[in-house]
């Protein structure tokens, strides 16, 4: 599976305990990730990330063509909640997406504990399906 990580800026400690946690899980799948997060979570976790550009250079962008194109299997999108932030665009973008391609989208810790459980017992291998 490909698993897209992205995480706002107050959110990249979260990120990096999160994917510490469940290393085990997610070094056996392909993950993606914005640049910043990406080599955080490198340093943090020693995980293998495929990185794109910094969020704000495109990354995210980058990450919602992988998953117009069907790559992207789960996203795990930790974000600022203020509204007032610019960058909560991103995650209206992503969201968007991942609704329109029927894409699993967490955007608290607690859903991302609830997806990456169901990923380890092999609840999302329904997206094989949509590759074929």
């Amino acid at each position: 599976m490909n698993i897209a990580l992205i995480a706002h800026d107050p959110k990249k400690k979260l990120m990096q305990n999160f994917c510490i946690a469940y290393r085990g899980i997610l070094e056996r799948h392909d993950v993606y990730s914005t640049e910043t997060t990406g080599r955080l979570v490198e340093e943090a976790s020693g995980l293998s990330i495929h990185k794109f550009l910094a969020g704000h250079l495109g990354g995210v962008e980058q990450i919602a063509t992988q998953i117009e194109s069907n790559q992207i299997d789960m996203v795990i999108f930790l974000r600022e909640n203020s509204m007032s932030q610019p960058h909560n665009n991103d995650f209206h973008y992503i969201s968007t997406l991942c609704d329109v391609y029927n894409i699993p989208l967490a955007s608290n810790l607690a859903t991302a504990e609830l997806l990456i459980k169901a990923l380890e017992r092999g609840d999302l291998d329904w997206r094989s399906l949509y590759k074929n």
